[in-house]
This record gives C-alpha cells, sequence and structure tokens, in this order.
C-alpha cells in the first residue's frame, strides 16, 4: 500500500472551534498536515516550533489582533499567509497585505475557493525559492513570457516593447503571480516611495501595459484590478 505524500504543513488560526473544524476536514482531505491554533500565543508558539508551509489567519482573536500576528510572522519568517476573516473594509485588506499578508478571504467562502488559494500560496512560495536559488529565468502566464535574462516579453512568441518602468512593473506582478500587491507596494518596489499621487501614476502605467497585452484594455486577461487595493497578475494553472 502506497503512503500518500503529504502537500504541505498547513496551520489554522482560528477562534471559532465550526470554521476551525470545517477548514481542518477539507485540507486534510486535500492532503495536507495540519496544525490547529484557536488564540494568538498557541499560534507564536506553533509557529515557531512547527515551520509550517502556510498559515490561515482569522483576524479576529480572543487575545491578540491577528494583524498584530502578521507583523510578527513577517519578522520571522517569509512563510505564505491567507487571511480568513469576516472584515471585509478595504482598509483592513490594505493593512493586512500591506503588513505582509499573501492573500485575503473574506467569510463566508467556499472550500474550492480557499483549496485554489492555498495551491497558488504555495507555489508562489516554490517559485520564490527557486529565484533566490537562481533557478527561474523566464516567467511564464498564460502565453505571455517574460525573459529576465534577455529583458525580452513575447506574447504567443510574438515580442512586445516595453519601457524599462513597464518592464519592471510587469515582472513584479509575474513573481507575484496570484497575489494582490497594493498601490503602496508596488510603488515602493518600483520608485522607492508612495504617496497618493502615485496611483495615477500606476494607472496610467497599468493602461500601457494593459493596452500592449490585448485587443481590449477594458477586459483584462492578465493583470486584474483590485478596487481601492492594488493589482494581482492572474497565474497560469
Amino acid at each position: 500500500m502506497e503512503t500518500e505524500i503529504c502537500k504541505g504543513t498547513i496551520l489554522i488560526v482560528e477562534d471559532e472551534k465550526g470554521i476551525r473544524n470545517f477548514i481542518s476536514k477539507s485540507l486534510l482531505g486535500a492532503g495536507y498536515e495540519i496544525l490547529l491554533a484557536e488564540n494568538g500565543e498557541t499560534a507564536k508558539r506553533l509557529f515557531l516550533t512547527k515551520c509550517p508551509d502556510l498559515i490561515l489567519l482569522d483576524l479576529g482573536l480572543p487575545d491578540l489582533d491577528g494583524i498584530e500576528l502578521i507583523g510578527l510572522f513577517r519578522g520571522w519568517r517569509q512563510t505564505p499567509i491567507i487571511v480568513v476573516s469576516a472584515r471585509d473594509r478595504e482598509t483592513e485588506k490594505v493593512k493586512a497585505l500591506d503588513l505582509g499578508a499573501d492573500d485575503y478571504m473574506t467569510k463566508p467562502f467556499g472550500i474550492s475557493e480557499l483549496l485554489a488559494r492555498v495551491r497558488t500560496a504555495l507555489r508562489r512560495q516554490s517559485r520564490q525559492q527557486e529565484e533566490r536559488a537562481g533557478k527561474v529565468e523566464t516567467y511564464r502566464v498564460k502565453d505571455l513570457v517574460i525573459d529576465l535574462s534577455r529583458h525580452v516579453v513575447t506574447k504567443s512568441g510574438e515580442e512586445i516593447h516595453f519601457t524599462g518602468n513597464e518592464f519592471k512593473s510587469l515582472v513584479l506582478l509575474a513573481k507575484h503571480a496570484g497575489k494582490v500587491l497594493t498601490y503602496d507596494y508596488i510603488s515602493r518596489e518600483l520608485w522607492g516611495t508612495y504617496n497618493k499621487s502615485c496611483n495615477q501614476t500606476l494607472r496610467v502605467n497599468m493602461t500601457n501595459i494593459r493596452r500592449k497585452l490585448q485587443e481590449d484594455p477594458a477586459e483584462p486577461k492578465y493583470i486584474m484590478t483590485e478596487l481601492g487595493i492594488g493589482y494581482r497578475m492572474l497565474e497560469d494553472n
């Protein structure tokens, strides 16, 4: 009898027992190992001692605010964090993402969507590890290929010219394909600073990129706008 290969260990930080058990059973059935924490202190202990591959984090915990935990986790390791919360205000989402969360899901949610987000976050983590090891030379999103070594972008085999800033924007989004990047984060990565005027510059930049990538920029196929938050490049599954 063959032993099923574990897809990774996931730390579920959730104080509501029913939701915690529902997520746990679903992930166990999908082949993941599970760690459970019903409060922030337990989450910190398990994070430091068990080194999970991914964290599912509720923000409304009884002892610590989940936002505070994101900052602590990010200070220790770059483990992917998916926020799963009833808080649906844009300001909460932006704050969590700016602090280092990889994704944000609002309750209630479907388990199929959750599993898809988990797979995306783990794939992105694997790509970033390969990049740090110098193994990544190209990024592929659908029929779009970004060649880092040659600074060449092709779509369906045809080369497309981008300015230096547009190319940097594409690479940044491709490196984090599937993840929402906030306006603040993108601006700091591109220009080293951020203010409200940067939003207009970003919008113009993205409009130009979309115009070069597809026939109808109003119906984006590669880079999606998360209203009030930032941009997400679709991942090629």
